[in-house]
């Protein structure tokens, strides 16, 4: 008899299968049994039918409790009815474990509670499927770089320099040497495009941002394409690109989950390029003009990304930010050199910012001069600047958060479910 997956049940119409998983719900009408039994892939509807009151399976199937481990047997049969358009004519329960009382129940939780329970919390029906959406969201970004000639680069986590800057950075001890949490791949990607041409990094990042607003995590994994000889414009447009793709492969591959998400995918399905493009000045204005008290040279914060990314019902590209509130990097414009070429990308429906990046200084002497200027310790960068001393080129990149790329898609209030187990001010359990 073949063990199959609940995802896999259409194919093995009128057939024996074996079914390993979980116990969802069950419930009982006269002499038919109705048992729901999920294995992580899906759903599946079990029936069990007897005249007699003291059948074997009705006495099983009475002992079972929520999320009881089982092994069920039958023969598949079409349903439209029933979850997934299938069900199982149950012949044989194979009792594994007798769950504990369970719980997480239908009743109204609070949200400590169920971050207290995140490990059986996964389990329900909305957090599976966000996770699910996240697995195909991943595939995507991989799949997206990798058909487009790019070369997967496996940056540092424990670094001996700053990315984005000191102040959230999580330090910790490497022997005799301080060492830091990595905020970015970045700087390592701006070595490996030297002899790849076009790299992405792609791995978990840390922040010591004591922030509790609903778009932050202190863990968080970044996509981090960069590429030799690219200009801002070149930077925008595969990010314009990266996000359409995104969008279509979950909208064809997880119609069911954004369905169970409530999601109003016609939002997703009107994004198309190009995303509208916008100065910081611009910006700066539309934002007073909303009743924003963000003076110029002030970055934005997570109210000014809302305010903003409600003007457009599509992403919107915002570029040429004053140079003082962006990474020591970022080349200068050189019109105004009181600018930086970099670009934020702030999702519709108030989302705010998926993608930060742009063009990174070249110059050694430039580069030189802005460690100076932000005090940063030479000898930390003596690698990063010979960079610049050989066979130094213009070159673009950006980082886009999976995690709020994630919440924007399935439209989820808050972060913390974008993950499996998220790390939030003051909360590393479980």
């Amino acid at each position: 008899m073949n063990w199959v997956y609940i995802e896999d049940i259409s194919n093995f119409k009128d057939q024996e299968v074996e079914i390993r998983g979980w116990v969802y719900n069950k419930r009982s009408s006269g002499k038919i049994r109705f048992l729901l039994v999920r294995d992580g892939t899906g759903i599946l509807q079990g029936t069990i039918f007897s005249p007699k009151k003291d059948s074997p399976l009705f006495k099983q199937f009475d002992d079972l409790t929520q999320e009881s481990s089982i092994i069920i047997r039958g023969r598949v049969r079409e349903e439209k009815r029933a979850p997934g358009g299938h069900e199982i004519n149950i012949e044989e329960i194979n009792i594994v474990q007798i769950a504990q009382e369970y719980p997480i129940t239908p009743k109204e939780h609070g949200i400590p509670f169920l971050m207290e329970h995140r490990h059986l919390w996964l389990r329900s029906q909305k957090q599976h499927a966000v996770l699910q959406i996240r697995t195909e969201l991943v595939k995507a970004i991989r799949n997206f770089f990798d058909g487009r000639g790019f070369r997967l680069m496996d940056t540092p986590i424990l670094t001996p320099s700053a990315c984005e800057g000191t102040t959230t950075l999580f330090e910790t001890k490497y022997f005799d040497q301080k060492a830091y949490l990595s905020q970015s791949g970045q700087l390592y990607n701006e070595a490996t495009i030297g002899a790849f041409g076009k790299v992405y990094c792609f791995g978990p990042t840390f922040r010591a941002e004591k922030s509790k607003t609903r778009k932050h995590l202190i863990e968080f994994w970044m996509v981090e394409p960069e590429v030799a000889f690219a200009t801002l414009d070149d930077t925008i447009e595969l990010g314009e690109d990266l996000i359409i793709y995104i969008i279509e492969r979950i909208l064809e591959k997880n119609k069911n989950e954004l369905k169970i998400l409530e999601r109003d995918t016609k939002l997703l399905e009107r994004i198309k390029k190009p995303f509208p493009r916008i100065t910081y000045d611009e910006a700066q204005k539309k934002l007073k003009e909303k009743g924003s008290k963000m003076e110029w040279g002030d970055d934005f914060g997570s109210p000014e990304e809302t305010l903003m990314s409600n003007i457009y019902d599509i992403p919107v590209c915002v570029t040429h930010f004053p140079a003082k509130i962006k990474a020591f990097y970022m080349q200068p414009d050189s019109k105004r050199p009181d600018l930086v070429l970099g670009v934020d990308v702030l999702a519709s429906e108030g989302y705010g910012e998926l993608i930060g990046g742009g063009q990174r200084i070249h110059d050694l002497d430039l580069l030189e001069k802005k460690i100076k200027e932000h005090n940063l310790p030479r000898k930390a960068y003596e690698w990063y600047l010979d960079l610049r001393k050989y066979g130094s080129v213009p070159h673009s990149g950006f980082g886009l958060g999976i995690e709020r790329t994630l919440s924007w898609i399935c439209k989820i209030k808050h972060i913390r479910e974008t993950i499996p187990f998220p790390r939030l001010l003051y909360r590393i359990y479980p």
